[in-house]
C-alpha cells in the first residue's frame, strides 16, 4: 500500500516507500506518472511496469547521469571541517533551486558513479545508484583497520576526530537498510582489511544491521563500537569527542549474545540469588529438594490413580496461601470449575465435589483466600488443546500476567492435541519447547507425567517408581530439573491411604531417594505428612548408593 506523501521538486508524489526488490523500508519513491525508483538498490519501474536496474536519475532510458557541482566548505552546524569534506568529496551546492549537500560516490578507479543529494531536513534523492561504500575509493588496496558508519556525516565525523583522516572510514550508501546488501557486494574489498569496526547508530535498526553484517564477515574480523549517544556526529556536537575516540579504540570483537566472556559475568554471579526458592507443603520433600525455583521444571510422575493431581493441587494451594507469587493452573482432564473448587476445598478442609456446592460465608472466604485473591489464573481449555496454542497461553500467563509458577496436568494430553506423529517424537518436541519456555520466561513449571506399567508388580500395588518408567520419551527425564515419583498400594487396606514421595532426579543438590510419606484424609481431602517408618528408611538406604 502506498503511503500518502507530497509532491517534491523532483516530481515524486510519495517518497520513503518500502521496496519489494531489496527489502528497504523507505528507499522507494513514486513518480507522478506512476514510475518508481529505489535509491537503495537502483530498481527503476517505468509506467509500463517493466522493472530495470538503472543509474539514471531520469525516467528516460539511456540518459547519462548529469552529476552536480558544488564547493568544498566547512559545515558549522555539524562541526565538520572543510579539509575532511574535500578529502571525501562532500560539497555544498544547489539543485532544482534548493540548497543541498552533495556526497559523491566513486568506483575504485575514482570515476563518479553516483551522488547522494540531501536537502534541508531528511529529504534526499540520488543521481545514479550508489552500490559502493562512500569513501571506498580512498583505500582501494585495503589496510589494517576499517570503520563503517551509517551515513556520510557520521563518516566525516569519525574521519575528522580519529587520527585526522589517517584511518580508513567509509559510510553505508543508504543507511542501515542497505548494510547487508552492500556488505555482500563488497565482501572482496572488505577482506583486504585486517579488522572492520562497525559504528552504526545506537538504535534498534543500527544494532540489527550490525548483527547482520557481523554474520557476513569472517569470524573474529568484525568489531562493534558501542556509542554513548545515538550517532558519532551527535557525540561530536555535544563535546564528547573523547568518548567517540574511546569507542573507536575499545571496539570489541563481535560475538553472539549467547556467547559470554567469563570476565563479564562478575555482576551476574554476585547478584544472582543461589537459592531463591519457595517451599513445598511437606518438610521431607523440602529437605531433599530445597524447594521450587524459577527456571526449573519439576515433573511429578506416578501410575494411574495414584494421586498426581491431588499432590499438584496441594502444591498450588500451598503456594497461593504461603507466598506472594502469582500461580497458573492448567488441568487438561477436568473443567476449571472442578479444579478451582478442589483448591477451595483444600482451604476449607472439605471435599466439595461429593455434594452440591453450598455458597455460604465459609465458601466465600475460602474463595477470596485462594482462587479469588487476584494471584491465581486458570486456562479454560475446552475445544482448544493444540500444543502451540497451549504454549502461547503459558507465555501469556508469564509475560502479560506476571505468573511465576504454573502447574501443567498433564503432558500426554498436551501431545494428544497434535494431529500426527509418534508419541515419543511428539513428547521430545513438546518437552524441548517447554524447556525453552521456562528459560525464556523464568518460570517454575510443575509438570504431571504418566508412567509405563512395570514388569511384575504394578503401580497400583505399590511398585517403586524409576526414571526408566517415564512414559513416552527419555526427554522428560533429561529436560526436567527434578523428577518426583509417587508410590501407593491401592489394594492394601492398611496402607492404601499412604503415598510415598520419592525423588528420582535432583539437579539442584543431587539428593535423591524417599523424601516423605503423605497420608490422605477421606474427610478433609488433604495430604498431610506422615512419619517415614524405619523399614522404609532402611530399604531406601540399601537401594541408594553412597558417594
Amino acid at each position: 500500500m502506498v503511503r500518502e506523501g507530497h509532491t517534491t521538486d523532483m516530481g515524486f508524489v510519495n517518497t520513503h516507500q518500502p521496496c519489494e526488490e531489496c527489502g528497504s523500508s523507505d528507499g522507494l519513491a513514486i513518480n507522478e506518472d506512476g514510475s518508481t525508483k529505489c535509491f537503495v538498490c537502483g530498481l527503476f519501474t517505468p509506467p509500463s511496469g517493466e522493472k530495470t536496474h538503472t543509474q539514471e536519475m531520469s525516467t528516460t532510458a539511456g540518459t547519462v547521469p548529469q552529476f552536480l557541482q558544488g564547493d568544498f566548505m566547512s559545515i558549522p552546524t555539524r562541526g565538520i571541517h572543510k579539509e575532511v569534506c574535500q578529502r571525501y568529496d562532500y560539497r555544498i551546492g544547489s539543485h532544482l533551486g534548493k540548497d543541498c549537500h552533495i556526497a559523491t560516490y566513486r568506483n575504485p578507479e575514482r570515476s563518479i558513479v553516483a551522488q547522494k543529494v540531501r536537502f534541508e531536513g531528511k529529504d534526499f534523492t540520488a543521481i545514479g545508484s550508489p552500490t559502493y561504500f562512500w569513501g571506498q575509493h580512498l583505500w582501494p588496496n585495503g589496510g589494517k583497520r576499517l570503520t563503517v558508519t551509517e551515513g556520510e556525516i557520521d563518516c566525516l565525523t569519525v574521519a575528522q576526530v580519529v587520527g585526522e583522516g589517517k584511518w580508513p572510514v567509509v559510510s553505508l550508501p543508504s543507511g542501515a537498510q542497505s548494510a547487508k546488501s552492500v556488505f555482500k557486494k563488497q565482501l572482496k574489498w572488505l577482506d583486504k582489511f585486517e579488522e572492520i569496526v562497525l559504528m552504526f547508530d545506537n538504535d534498534d535498526s543500527g544494532n540489527k544491521a550490525a548483527e547482520e553484517c557481523s554474520h557476513i564477515l569472517p569470524a573474529g574480523k568484525c568489531k562493534i563500537a558501542h556509542l554513548t549517544m545515538k550517532d558519532p556526529n551527535e557525540m561530536l556536537m555535544e563535546g564528547r569527542s573523547r568518548e567517540l575516540v574511546d569507542a573507536y579504540w575499545q571496539a570489541k570483537v563481535w560475538r553472539p549474545d549467547t556467547i559470554m566472556e567469563g570476565s563479564d559475568l562478575f555482576d551476574r554471579l554476585t547478584t544472582t540469588k543461589v537459592n531463591d526458592s519457595v517451599p513445598y507443603p511437606w518438610v521431607g520433600l523440602n529437605e531433599k529438594t530445597h524447594g521450587l525455583r524459577l527456571g526449573e521444571i519439576v515433573t511429578v510422575c506416578a501410575g494411574s490413580g495414584i494421586g498426581k493431581s491431588a499432590v499438584t493441587k496441594e502444591i498450588a494451594h500451598h503456594l497461593i496461601r504461603n507466598t506472594y507469587r502469582k500461580i497458573g493452573y492448567i488441568a487438561l482432564e477436568e473443567s476449571i470449575e472442578r479444579t478451582a473448587n478442589s483448591i477451595i476445598g483444600l482451604e476449607m478442609n472439605k471435599l466439595l465435589h461429593l455434594e452440591p456446592i453450598k455458597v455460604d460465608e465459609d465458601y466465600k472466604t475460602a474463595f477470596k483466600e485462594t482462587v479469588g485473591n487476584g494471584r491465581m489464573f486458570f486456562y479454560d481449555h475446552w475445544g482448544s488443546l493444540e500444543s502451540e496454542n497451549l504454549l502461547n497461553h503459558i507465555r501469556y500467563m508469564a509475560k502479560a500476567l506476571g505468573v511465576e509458577y504454573i502447574v501443567l496436568d498433564h503432558l500426554s494430553i498436551v501431545v494428544s492435541g497434535i494431529d500426527s506423529g509418534d508419541e515419543r517424537r511428539l513428547i521430545d518436541n513438546t518437552m524441548t519447547k517447554l524447556r525453552g519456555l521456562v528459560e525464556e520466561c523464568k518460570l517454575g513449571l510443575v509438570l504431571v507425567s504418566h508412567l509405563k506399567r512395570p514388569d511384575g508388580r504394578g503401580h497400583e500395588n505399590g511398585a517403586e517408581t524409576t526414571l526408566a518408567q517415564l512414559r513416552g520419551s527419555a526427554a522428560i527425564a533429561q529436560l526436567s530439573d527434578c523428577v518426583v515419583g509417587l508410590e501407593r498400594d491401592q489394594q492394601d487396606p492398611e496402607s492404601r491411604h499412604l503415598t510415598n514421595v520419592r525423588v528420582l532426579k535432583n539437579r539442584f543438590s543431587g539428593d535423591t531417594g524417599l523424601a516423605t510419606t503423605l497420608r490422605y484424609s477421606q474427610t478433609t481431602g488433604r495430604l498431610v505428612e506422615a512419619e517415614i517408618t524405619q523399614t522404609q528408611e532402611s530399604s531406601d538406604d540399601e537401594e541408594t548408593p553412597s558417594f
